[in-house]
């Protein structure tokens, strides 16, 4: 054993000048977050049951974001806490590289049935992310166990987000995520849908369905023979709510077939509810080689994330493939046990409870208190679908962001918790919302707005 007391936390000098004080703030370093303004006045939860959030001194806050776009049952699910509880009980760990456990075959089969027809394979993961660049993985995979390994550019689109991975910021198009690091080569972005001219549209807008034939643009100018995927949120979440245009999917999915290039989609988001339906390629009708999937798989409740394939991508790769490894890809703690405890128990709940037909039925309410905001102070655009809103404001001069923001920190000492990203707010509440909710969630960011200047 060491006898270096900076490996003994029991023997720790805390009071040394600089060391962290039991408890403190300054050891956690937060993610995507203003460490030192948030430390300088922070904003804490300790509980949650239901619609709530509940601060240390005991006071609600409604959740107005399902937490993280994750926690689609709602908060403190007893059917989720017992498998969990059971499985910790029965086994904590087991690994999945060349050997396994029940659990994992139980949850892969219940996740491929609620997924659309022909997509009957899954890889675990641990989060978006994980999942993104694991799909990205499959299809340079793909390409080359059909002979086509000359295709490894990958195709992302302007203003989406896919999680934090190398591969996803490299396809991603947020620029802050991307000026940072080094991004893979070989990769190139359609133009985004958001268009001026679709602004205040009531569900999908009218405008931006050629935007899908860029990709004939990407063929023209590096070749179908050098293409091996393209990726795209069917709604893009966290860049702020942008609805593919009427058309636009559907679109981009026949000119992917036409030159050989797999389409996957990141639904990370929008899969488990989000838009009424159990993935978005069943609401908009539309089948892609490779969904990415997380957050509500588990109802955040155990890390998971997913990649569920179509039979003609998993066929190619493993059951034509030679011998051995087929993909040499995975992660200690894919398919553990805990998380497929979580994920077998959430996706029970969503069937018992009926969640996704009623977000469909909510969906119109909960668009129409949305758009009811246009009009007010410095609302310059709503976008809604399903259950899921973003409402776009105008920048302060000189201060992008600051508006939002400051609309964020009302609502939270107010008892509302709601998502900024830029200078837009989103809301994705639990699919266990009220319509009382509703009106009092829209209700209380009308006010604010009223008072913001």
């Amino acid at each position: 054993m060491s006898n270096n007391p900076r490996n003994n936390l029991s023997t720790r000098d805390t009071s040394a000048p600089n060391a962290p004080a039991p408890n403190a703030l300054d050891a956690f370093w937060m993610p995507f977050t203003a460490n030192k303004a948030f430390k300088a006045h922070p904003r804490l939860l300790e509980r949650a049951e239901g619609m709530f959030y509940f601060t240390p001194g005991g006071s609600p806050v409604l959740d107005g974001t399902a937490g993280l776009w994750c926690v689609n049952a709602g908060h403190g699910r007893a059917e989720i806490t017992a498998a969990i509880q059971a499985q910790a009980a029965a086994m904590d760990f087991a690994p999945t590289f060349g050997v396994s456990h029940p659990l994992a075959f139980a949850a892969a089969s219940k996740l491929a049935l609620m997924f659309p027809a022909g997509m009957d394979h899954v890889f675990f993961t641990n989060s978006g992310s994980e999942a993104v660049d694991t799909a990205l993985k499959i299809a340079l995979a793909y390409q080359k166990a059909i002979g086509q390994g000359t295709r490894t550019r990958l195709i992302g689109r302007e203003r989406g987000y896919h999680g934090v991975g190398f591969g996803g910021i490299s396809v991603g198009g947020i620029v802050n995520n991307r000026r940072a690091f080094g991004l893979l080569p070989h990769v190139d972005h359609l133009r985004h849908t958001h268009l001026p001219e679709n602004a205040f549209s009531v569900g999908q807008p009218p405008h931006g369905a050629d935007l899908a034939d860029d990709l004939d643009r990407m063929v023209a100018l590096h070749g179908a023979e050098t293409i091996a995927a393209v990726i795209v949120e069917p709604l893009a979440g966290s860049t702020g709510v942008l609805v593919p245009p009427v058309g636009y999917l559907e679109r981009l999915r026949a000119v992917a077939t036409k030159h050989g290039i797999l389409l996957i989609f990141d639904e990370v988001i929008t899969a488990f509810g989000r838009l009424g339906a159990a993935t978005a390629a069943d609401y908009f009708g539309v089948t892609p080689d490779l969904i990415a999937c997380a957050k509500g798989l588990t109802n955040a409740a155990v890390p998971m994330g997913a990649v569920v394939a179509a039979t003609h991508v998993h066929r190619a790769i493993v059951d034509d493939g030679p011998a051995g490894i087929e993909l040499f890809h995975g992660y200690t703690y894919s398919a553990h046990p805990l998380a497929c405890a979580a994920a077998i128990a959430t996706l029970d709940l969503y069937v018992a409870d009926g969640l996704f037909a009623r977000a469909a039925a909510l969906a119109p309410a909960f668009a129409a208190a949305a758009h009811a905001l246009r009009g007010r102070p410095h609302v310059v655009d709503i976008r809604a679908l399903g259950m899921v809103t973003g409402i776009e404001l105008a920048s302060r001069d000189g201060a992008p962001g600051e508006r939002a923001t400051e609309l964020f920190r009302r609502a939270f000492d107010t008892g509302l918790l709601v998502r900024v990203t830029g200078e837009i707010i989103a809301l994705s509440p639990p699919l266990i919302v009220s319509e009382a909710q509703i009106d009092e969630m829209f209700g209380r960011i009308g006010e604010i707005l009223d008072e913001l200047v």
